[in-house]
């Protein structure tokens, strides 16, 4: 059997589409939810109608006690996270005045703290092995900032320096630490932005499109597969050229 993926935040978007994709090249897919109950239990019932294996699990990745459940409940079932893609997170777009200390507080507990959290219940598993991978999601905006969005460019920044970090330290007992830092992509996330901003945003971008969450799903596999045995500490940016 495959190593079993267990991905946070993956009742939609690029985390849904990443579940997808693992689960079509033959591997177990753990799919994490925290509100969205409906469309990842249908997503596991598909992917398992189709002949994989999926379950799906809540879990609010911000409070350690959740965390542990589920990787208790994918050990029990599934032997443990071979593969973990940390997805889960939130966006917030305001200026950096009005930001409130409890807003602030609240999407690093999701962003960042639920990545610490999830890694850490990862590793052990990993780490007896002395074999495992971790993708982490970031942003174009993580590396560049973003006017009206200080927050969430912090909190992805974070994520990479994370990352950067871990692969240097876990690297020696076989384990990979990456990042892919996508640019504008077409989810629900961006629904917020009106017609214009979204024309806009494409306008701005080498390729002259918004990319699909397909094609960031894609970035991951890579990272988390074989074909990148030799590459940990990296940030992949899929996005269009926007940021070079």
């Amino acid at each position: 059997m495959k190593p079993t993926v267990l991905v946070t935040g993956a009742s939609r978007g690029i985390g849904l589409a990443t579940a997808r994709l693992f689960a079509a090249e033959g591997h177990p897919v753990v799919i994490n939810y925290n509100c969205s109950r409906d469309p990842a239990f249908e997503a596991a019932r598909e992917i398992n109608a189709a002949g994989g294996i999926a379950m799906a699990v809540r879990a609010d990745v911000s409070r350690p006690e959740e965390v542990a459940a589920m990787f208790d409940a994918v050990s029990e079932q599934l032997g443990g996270v071979d593969i973990l893609v940390n997805n889960a997170a939130v966006a917030r777009q305001s200026l950096f005045t009005d930001i409130a200390y409890d807003e602030w507080r609240n999407t690093f507990a999701v962003n960042v703290d639920g990545m610490f959290l999830c890694c850490r219940a990862a590793l052990p598993h990993m780490l007896r092995q002395h074999r495992g991978s971790i993708v982490n999601l970031s942003s174009m905006w993580g590396q560049a900032g973003a006017s009206c969005e200080v927050l969430y460019s912090a909190t992805k920044a974070a994520v990479i320096g994370l990352t950067k970090a871990l692969a240097q330290e876990v690297g020696p007992s076989g384990v990979r630490v990456n990042c892919v830092a996508p640019g504008v992509i077409d989810t629900e996330m961006n629904a917020h932005l009106s017609e214009d901003d979204l024309r806009q945003l494409a306008e701005n971008t080498p390729l002259m499109r918004l990319g699909t969450p397909e094609e960031a799903a894609r970035a991951v596999y890579f990272l988390a597969s074989e074909d990148a045995s030799f590459i940990t500490g990296q940030v992949l940016c899929p996005n269009g050229g926007y940021i070079t």
